[in-house]
C-alpha cells in the first residue's frame, strides 16, 4: 500500500492546496525573485487614468487611423 499523507483541515480551508516536487518549487522561487515587476509612478497612474477616462468617452484613435496617419507624414 502507498503512504498515506493526511493535510490537516486548518491548512485546507486557506483555499486550494497544491503539491509539487520540491525542486519544481524551487525553480518557480528562483524564477519569481528573477521576475522584475512593473511599478509606476504616481505621474504613470494619472496618466493611466486619464488614458481610461478618454478611452471611455471614445476619445482614441484605432491603430489603423495611426498607421494611415503615420503613412501620411513619410509621403511628402
Amino acid at each position: 500500500m502507498g503512504e498515506l499523507l493526511t493535510i490537516p483541515k486548518r491548512l485546507t480551508k486557506r483555499g486550494d492546496l497544491v503539491i509539487i516536487p520540491r525542486s519544481e518549487y524551487e525553480e518557480f522561487l528562483h524564477w519569481q525573485r528573477s521576475v522584475k515587476t512593473f511599478k509606476p509612478t504616481v505621474a504613470e497612474k494619472k496618466a493611466l487614468e486619464e488614458a481610461r477616462k478618454d478611452f471611455a468617452r471614445g476619445n482614441y484613435i484605432t491603430l489603423e487611423e495611426l498607421k494611415n496617419e503615420l503613412e501620411g507624414c513619410h509621403s511628402s
